[in-house]
């Protein structure tokens, strides 16, 4: 049962995955347009190819490349390196899978904080897996039938309800 207790780690995170890749929040819904000299001179600089067309953008789509530009300038180089790959994976990926990514990380959001908790908690616990144990039991969850893989995400949700945190294999 350890390892079923394991499959359902990554189960787990494989439903929550997009949060794990760091997607950040969407940028609260702006009502009112963002003036472009109210933007700081780095942020103008960052966003200089939308500088034409800026007053044409609709707020909400302003609001978010002000709130990006300022996260990426707060980051270090290092984590600005981590981003840019991150982007560069998200763009190769087939628009399918972004669409499936986008609802996952949405369902993830819809959980009650508690719940969100443990997902995060999970996916911690497996990412500490040592490497041949994680590629095991990804392969393992991705030979498992539909009726499999729902009998062991039950089987650990019915522990967890009864505060069995470690249950046998």
């Amino acid at each position: 049962m350890k390892g079923i207790r394991k499959i359902v780690a990554l189960a787990l995170l494989m439903l929550a995955a997009p949060v794990f890749a760091q997607a950040p929040p969407p940028p609260p819904a702006a009502s009112a347009p963002v003036a472009w000299p109210s933007l700081t001179p780095s942020q103008q600089q960052l966003l200089r190819p939308y500088a034409g067309q800026w007053q044409g953008l609709p707020p909400a789509r302003q609001a978010a490349l002000a709130c990006g530009s300022e996260r990426w300038l707060a980051m270090s180089p290092g984590e600005r390196a981590l981003a840019r790959g991150r982007f560069q994976q998200w763009h190769a990926l087939p628009p399918a899978h972004r669409v499936l990514m986008r609802e996952r990380l949405e369902r993830f959001r819809a959980l009650p904080p508690n719940e969100q908790a443990a997902v995060r908690a999970n996916y911690h616990r497996f990412q500490s897996l040592p490497l041949a144990q994680r590629q095991h039991l990804q392969q393992r969850w991705q030979r498992a039938t539909p009726a499999e893989r729902r009998q062991m995400v039950d089987r650990a949700r019915a522990y967890r309800a009864h505060g069995v945190e470690h249950h046998p294999n």
